[in-house]
């Protein structure tokens, strides 16, 4: 740790870990041509890019699967559980491939010293990535196994059947997989081209299995890193600054030091600690050591109240998304709109929260970090140590999808156990601790104008957007919140756009419809007013809930019904499909036109124009004296490909419906020009069990065969639209600010009359 370090302690114990050996060692083959590929998960180096899925960048068999002696299996991925059900979905992929059931097998997530190394685990690549790598990786090793029991039987490989772990000839003779695997070396790179099992034969993939991580969840059991405890666990608690860039003055330690159970007090700089024998204990000294500190003021925040203004003037780096000039065409109708976005806080329900333990030597953290390699060097940096002498663990946390604070609150927990050697030290943020810093989603504006011939055609298309980065995850120890505070801080590494065809603030800014003329710009804004990074879905909400919502927009100045309209404007099959099957499910042909305060709306996108295919139609009623609305009924028609949980994709979409309704009519973090004020539920509205919507029926459409496609980030943008195009229906009038608050509606709705 850099800086000069003051340990308050009445008493500390040292104690020496067992005796205990660390190998060091790579999954990867050395080799000279790398294919390399950038992503929302990370940057990675494809040694293998013949290989399907992270096979490509971690190609050895036994990094995924791996069988023991007593035909123990055991299979790794680099993922972790963020509440998506991944865990579910790869046992029951990995259970497929190999022939035996999920029960037979344990699954180990995120893991430095254990896993592959899969980067972040965002941007929904987890099935896709992760899922297909298994998924081979497991049908490989089948195959493998069942060579080597038909050497030791002498029979023909072909004629030999897997049962629950247990390889049958057909005169009945048996050879388990852990004496299979006794004649075979899985020590070996998956082969390309292998196949795996027929889809026509699949008996757990494709079907419902229940959620493993759900039971510890509903039945009060430790489910996450909050609910850990470790023996001699010490508490600490942190001071944060009252703004971005304040500095610690003076601070007064003497009442601290004599609190009951306090075992230390840390100073570094401007970064202040305590820690204590219970949790209460290291709150009260907490709260007393904030009230004796005073701190030299920060610069100002912007004006909130001219903050996209702010965001228009701001220096940008031009990025050209899309310049395509088909054909010369005559407009006939011009139409232009402007959207916007606040700022978003990930609002996790249950407040950060690390665990941290320093032997001397090892630093072991656990952690609900969505990357733990990325992690783990920017701890090792924070601490001068060396990365393999770091070890991150990932347990879930109570809440996520996106880059909230668990990566600070666990550097939080190194640095302070970092400084108390010996005893296990756990952190957790206090709830105006997780509102006020963690990296909030980014504020956006798009602007956009397109023209119709006069045929109703889309001829032509400008996409504008402006945006700050949308992934400031852990690339250096600069990116640790912490380390700003620290005597000799370190410097974030700077904000860089994510490239397409994934991208970041551009996100699904280029419209799937056919339009001959396109051009999207990005206006990259790399200067940052308010802490930013990764939401759920990135740019993708708010690019989709703008271009949806001005396609219905299109559709009106055409005189066409919104779903024709989009129909007439798509060639993609699969796309075509999702909106007649959402279409139809919702009766759109039947539903009235027009009713007095009850509106519906459509919209549709394919998440990045690469991913899962989703249509939502909605149906809301609109109360003109409060602004209230009311989401009446959603219907969602989803195609993520090969399905492998069909609980798991419906609860998905679902929650993915609940979060944009959410976002779209709730959310939106708040500041002055000296902090964030949005800093408890009260502070910060979130959708209420009164609003969600009152019926969410989802049709899955399976594709057996066809490659997996991420679908936990489907949902967002195109409820956000059909929210809006609900919304204009019921009331007549068009929103383009979010949230679409009560307040907002109602004030919208009086100005009108």
């Amino acid at each position: 740790m850099s800086g000069r370090v003051v340990i308050e302690s009445p008493s500390r114990r040292r104690f020496l870990a067992a005796g205990s050996i660390t190998v060091g060692f790579t999954l990867l083959p050395a080799a000279s041509i790398w294919a390399q590929t950038t992503t929302e998960a990370g940057t990675f180096n494809a040694s293998e890019p013949d290989l399907p899925g992270s096979l490509k960048t971690t190609p050895v068999l036994d990094a995924w699967i791996k069988v023991d002696a007593d035909s123990r299996i055991t299979v790794f991925t680099g993922k972790a559980e963020l509440g998506t059900g991944i865990r579910t979905a790869f046992l029951q992929i990995a259970a497929e491939e190999l022939g035996v059931s999920p029960e037979r097998l344990t699954l180990v997530t995120a893991d430095t010293s254990l896993t592959p190394n899969e980067g972040y685990t965002a941007g929904s690549h987890s099935t896709a990535d992760s899922g297909t790598a298994i998924a081979h990786a497991a049908a490989q090793v089948r195959q493998l196994l069942i060579q080597a029991a038909a050497t030791r039987l002498d029979a023909d490989a072909a004629s030999l059947v897997v049962e629950q772990g247990v390889i049958v000839a057909a005169d009945g003779r048996r050879v388990s997989f852990g004496e299979a695997v006794s004649g075979t070396d899985l020590h070996r790179h998956a082969m390309p081209g292998q196949p795996t099992k027929d889809p026509g034969s699949f008996g757990i993939v494709g079907r419902p299995y229940p959620r493993v991580d759900i039971p510890g969840k509903v039945t009060g059991g430790a489910s996450y890193v909050q609910d850990m405890r470790l023996p001699a666990m010490i508490h600490a608690r942190v001071v944060r600054p009252p703004s971005y860039g304040a500095t610690l003055a003076s601070v007064d330690l003497a009442r601290i030091r004599s609190l009951p159970g306090v075992v230390a007090v840390i100073r570094d700089g401007s970064y202040l600690a305590v820690a204590a024998e219970d949790e209460w204990q290291a709150i009260v000294a907490m709260r007393e050591l904030s009230a004796g500190a005073t701190w030299n003021a920060a610069p100002p925040l912007p004006d909130p109240a001219t903050l996209y203004d702010t965001l228009l003037k701001l220096p940008a780096q031009e990025i050209s998304v899309a310049n395509r000039k088909s054909t010369s065409t005559i407009a006939a109708k011009t139409l232009h709109a402007r959207f916007t976005k606040p700022y978003l806080t990930h609002g996790s329900m249950g407040p950060s929260c690390a665990l941290a333990q320093f032997d001397g030597t090892q630093m072991t953290v656990w952690t609900h970090t969505q990357g733990v390699f990325p992690l783990r060097k920017g701890i090792a940096e924070m601490l001068s140590m060396r990365p393999e002498h770091v070890r991150c663990v990932h347990v879930e946390g109570a809440g996520c999808y996106g880059h909230n604070g668990a990566d600070d609150v666990a550097a939080d927990a190194a640095l302070i156990a970092h400084a108390l050697p010996g005893r296990p030290v756990r952190v957790q943020w206090m709830r105006e601790q997780e509102h006020m810093w963690e990296p909030f989603g980014p504020a956006m504006i798009t602007d956009v104008t397109a023209s119709l011939d006069d045929t109703g055609h889309i001829v032509d298309w400008r996409f504008e957007i402006w945006s700050n980065t949308h992934n400031n995850r852990i690339e250096n120890a600069g990116r640790l919140m912490p380390t700003w505070f620290l005597a000799k801080p370190f410097t974030p590494a700077p904000p860089k756009p994510i490239p397409m065809p994934e991208g970041g603030g551009d996100r699904n800014s280029i419209p799937l419809y056919r339009i001959p003329n396109v051009y999207v710009q990005h206006h990259f804004l790399p200067e940052m007013p308010i802490r930013v990074s990764a939401m759920r879905s990135l740019g993708a909400y708010h690019n989709l809930f703008s271009i949806e919502s001005f396609i219905d927009e299109l559709a009106a100045a055409a005189g066409a019904d919104p779903v024709d309209f989009r129909l007439r404007h798509l060639d993609d099959p699969r796309a075509r499909d999702v909106i007649r099957r959402a279409a139809q499910r919702f009766d759109w042909e039947r539903q009235p036109a027009s009713t007095r305060w009850r509106g519906r709306g459509f919209s549709f996108a394919q998440y990045k124009n690469l991913m899962a295919y989703c249509a939502i139609a909605a149906e809301v009623s609109v109360e003109p004296d409060t602004g209230r609305v009311t989401i009446e009924r959603i219907v969602s028609a989803v195609d993520c490909g090969q399905i492998v949980n069909p609980d798991g994709v419906r609860n998905q979409i679902e929650g993915g419906i609940v979060q944009s309704a959410s976002w779209t009519l709730f959310e939106e973090t708040t500041f002055d020009r000296h902090t964030i004020t949005s800093f408890d539920w009260s502070t910060y509205p979130i959708l209420r069990f009164e609003s969600a919507p009152r019926a969410v029926d989802v049709e899955l459409i399976d594709r057996p065969g066809q490659p997996f496609l991420g679908v936990g980030e489907a949902a967002q943008g195109p409820m956000a639209a059909a929210l809006a195009n609900a919304i204009a229906h019921a009331t007549g009038v068009r929103f383009r600010a979010l949230p679409m608050s009560p307040a907002r509606l109602r004030a919208a709705l009086e100005a009108r009359v």
